[in-house]
């Protein structure tokens, strides 16, 4: 029997153990560092994500066949660089592969030189030539993004030159999320959607598409947060756009990749927009989507083991069967997030909701649940379409109760 370590202690990392955990082929896994919820099916770890000595040490010590990191902050810190040193086979990207969603500068530049579709942009350090550049389009409204990793949090919408004004002085100057550039790309009208694919160099197995919602609020409002719930199937892409952007935009960026020296090896992230001019690249992610991973891998028919360890050593996979089931999953929160939120409030019930629960910041303390996070559960119906699994997730979420937890009552109301 197999021995897995899951690296990271969200949601999608829950997602991956509890997929990992129906495998045949896996008699122990390991999760650091984990969470309430994973320690269910796993036994927790008190290494943080990014320690990549510890990580490895304790990975070495207890002889595991096969890794899969889950955050891109293990990615960028080289997690899967040390475990392939070390001969352990691993699923995730190096940290050159990494740079993909670690730099979107990084990736606009490989975009343009392999004509990939996505925004026309320019990318700035100084914020003086930054405000001069926004001055001279006047062109509104206009995406201002953060360089580097920022949670999913460093992209603003700035509808006028005091909002850009303001976007750019805390990313440029207050240095929000840490010293970097900052893109200025064109807005993209028309719906969003995830596209994620299992990668290895340059081949990809696609995975079924979904859609997150990013803002706080219902009628996609308040502030953008790292994504208050998805559903799946997607009602307005249709077969043939698919297999478009899987050879125009997935394929060709995985063998961009392999060909520059910074071979794919886990998932690949296409967060898409289908414009009037055809469908284009927002931004690449360099690992499985959060919380769409949630409400797609549990579809996964193949085993988990083999799709993971092939991914990792290279071996053949002929394909992956999916189950074509509908999924609307909706994110529990704590109350303030994505601003400031208190911790330590209590959950009860969590059992009586019929369907998957996966914990994305929890804690037990003294035989409690406690809220550990800014999101904290993602609860998840499955039916036969959109409309009943909607309908099923809203009437079982109810059972949970928790004084300091609220949630969107729209999730996938673009499909219906």
């Amino acid at each position: 029997m197999k021995k897995v370590l899951v690296i990271g202690s969200g949601g999608r990392e829950h997602a991956i153990v509890y997929q990992l955990s129906r495998s045949p082929q896996v008699g122990k896994i390991f999760c650091a560092p984990g969470n309430a919820g994973i320690e269910q099916l796993a036994e927790c770890v008190p290494i943080a994500e990014t320690e990549v000595g510890q990580l490895l040490q304790f990975a070495l010590s207890q002889r595991v066949d096969l890794c899969v990191v889950g955050p891109e902050a293990a990615l960028a810190a080289g997690v899967a660089d040390a475990f392939r040193e070390a001969d352990i086979p691993v699923f995730g990207h190096s940290r050159k592969a990494t740079q993909i969603e670690a730099s979107k500068d990084f990736a606009k530049r490989l975009m343009a030189r392999h004509g990939i579709p996505t925004a026309e942009y320019r990318s700035f350090d100084r914020y003086d030539e930054a405000m001069q550049y926004v001055r001279s389009r006047r062109c509104y409204p206009t995406v201002l993004k953060y360089d580097g990793l920022a949670a999913g949090k460093g992209v603003v919408i700035a509808h006028d030159e005091q909002q850009a004004r303001q976007a750019l002085h805390e990313m440029l100057v207050g240095e929000a999320f840490g010293k970097g550039r900052v893109i200025i790309e064109d807005y993209l009208e028309g719906p969003e959607f995830s596209f994620m694919a299992f990668v290895h160099h340059d081949r990809v197995y696609p995975m079924p598409l979904s859609q997150d919602h990013k803002r706080a609020f219902d009628n996609d409002e308040g502030p953008n947060t790292g994504g208050m719930g998805a559903y799946t199937p997607i009602p307005f892409i249709s077969d043939e756009e698919r297999e478009w952007a899987l050879t125009h935009i997935m394929q060709p960026v995985a063998e961009a990749m392999a060909a520059e020296g910074a071979p794919l090896t886990g998932v690949l992230y296409g967060g898409l927009i289908k414009t009037n001019q055809g469908i284009k690249v927002i931004e690449f992610n360099a690992r499985f989507g959060d919380p769409e991973t949630e409400i797609v891998l549990p579809l996964m028919q193949t085993d988990a083991y083999a799709v993971f360890h092939a991914i990792a050593t290279g071996a053949p996979l002929s394909s992956i069967q999916w189950l074509s089931r509908a999924a609307v999953g909706v994110v529990m929160a704590s109350c303030g997030y994505p601003g400031a939120y208190a911790k330590g409030a209590e959950i009860d019930h969590v059992d009586d909701f019929d369907g998957l629960v996966f914990h994305m910041g929890t804690r037990a303390q003294q035989g409690k649940l406690l809220t550990n996070g800014g999101r904290v559960l993602m609860c998840i119906a499955y039916a036969d379409d959109i409309p009943s699994a909607q309908q099923k997730v809203y009437a079982e979420i109810g059972k949970i109760r928790c004084s300091n937890l609220f949630y969107r009552k729209d999730i996938a109301h673009w499909a219906l």
